[in-house]
């Protein structure tokens, strides 16, 4: 297995986006995020982890130990179960209960909520329900209200919920359960996670050892509104309203273009708690060089990573402060004009190697 990183590292990521809308607010109509003072563009810290959790999910199919804990549409107690099955840790007691000849048929034509199960058996008229240990109650008590089922079928449920009975784990079970899913799942040890959840067995909560500013833009950028035609529309009702016309308008927000600036830090402490080896940080320095080529999209226009510069310190702790390396970082106008930029070449970026401190070695990672 790789050893786990032993130095710290400070690092800026620098990208830029051309006719595209580099992370927008949902609660804002999908806008491009900006700094309402300065109007600097702004990109998330979770924006940028959701881009390098969908690189590794790529390239890595999933595989552990580089699995992705929060990926798209994940049931995130799922993974904490799986993870205390293949412990041998018991989560608690399962509920199974008969099911009547009168609700056989009823209970074979209704979709079940997670954590209940029924099973039918082919030569004898018999079925059984299944109460999950680990079943949500609280999931199943609000299915029951939103679909309304037969009141029969609703009663036994109900009374199967009750002789289903979960177990706390004790701390012992708990820290092994981190362990097991920062040894799974490389967004948990690489960015950390919060599995102390109701719903499912407790894993803690990890801390991870590489994190991320907001993404910041090196000039003010200018929101583009543009309107967009579909040439069809959703249902019957609208095309007789516009008497076979069928166009809908929308509209679509880009930047022309912004040069974005981020900084990340990576911590050697954190990295020993978690597991965050060298193979684990030369997979994050390729996701970061590569991520964008893997979330193409139309609203996203056309985004590149363009310099991603590394300061390695020779020690845990580091040897000079995050702030001074970052001054070394510097982003100018390539010929000094101060018209709007539309292409990376209108910048030139300097590393001032001359005022590097000692312990820290600058690379360069193309």
């Amino acid at each position: 297995m790789s050893k786990i990183i032993n130095t710290r590292y400070d690092f800026v990521l620098i990208f830029d986006v051309l006719d595209g809308n580099p992370n927008g607010d949902p609660d804002a109509g999908n806008l491009p995020r900006a700094d309402a003072e300065t109007g600097m563009g702004l990109v998330t810290d979770v924006c940028i982890k959701r881009k390098v959790r969908n690189y590794v999910q790529i390239v890595k199919e999933c595989r552990r130990p580089y699995d992705i804990y929060v990926k798209e549409k994940a049931v995130l107690g799922r993974s904490h179960s799986v993870a205390f099955k293949e412990l041998g840790i018991n989560t608690g007691q399962e509920s199974r209960k008969c099911v009547p000849a009168g609700l056989i048929q009823m209970f074979s034509e209704i979709s079940l909520p997670e954590g209940l199960f029924f099973s039918e058996s082919d030569d004898v008229q018999e079925g059984e329900l299944i109460v999950a240990a680990d079943a949500e109650k609280k999931t199943i008590k609000d299915w029951l209200k939103e679909e309304k089922p037969d009141k029969s079928i609703a009663s036994f449920i109900s009374e199967a919920l009750k002789e289903s009975k979960s177990r706390k784990p004790s701390t012992e079970e708990t820290e092994k359960g981190r362990e097991k899913m920062c040894q799974d799942f490389f967004d948990i040890r690489t960015f950390g996670a919060v599995m102390s959840l109701k719903s499912a067995p407790n894993c803690g909560q990890v801390r991870g050892p590489v994190q991320f500013t907001f993404a910041r833009s090196v000039e003010p950028v200018v929101v583009a509104e543009h309107s967009i035609t579909r040439m069809a529309v959703a249902t019957e009702n609208e095309a007789e309203k516009q008497s076979g016309v069928n166009r809908t308008m929308c509209r679509k927000y880009t930047i022309p273009y912004g040069l974005y600036r981020s900084h990340g830090f990576i911590s050697s402490h954190l990295a020993a708690k978690t597991g965050f080896s060298e193979a684990d940080l030369a997979l994050l320095w390729d996701a970061l060089k590569n991520m964008f080529d893997y979330d193409r999209s139309a609203a996203h226009g056309f985004m590149s990573t363009r310099k991603l510069i590394v300061f390695k310190h020779d020690s845990a702790l580091g040897n000079a402060s995050a702030n001074q390396l970052f001054d070394l970082v510097t982003i100018k106008r390539a010929d000094g004009s101060m018209g709007p930029a539309r292409t990376f070449a209108d910048y030139a970026i300097t590393v001032d190697q001359t005022k590097c401190p000692k312990g820290i070695s600058i690379l360069e990672i193309p």
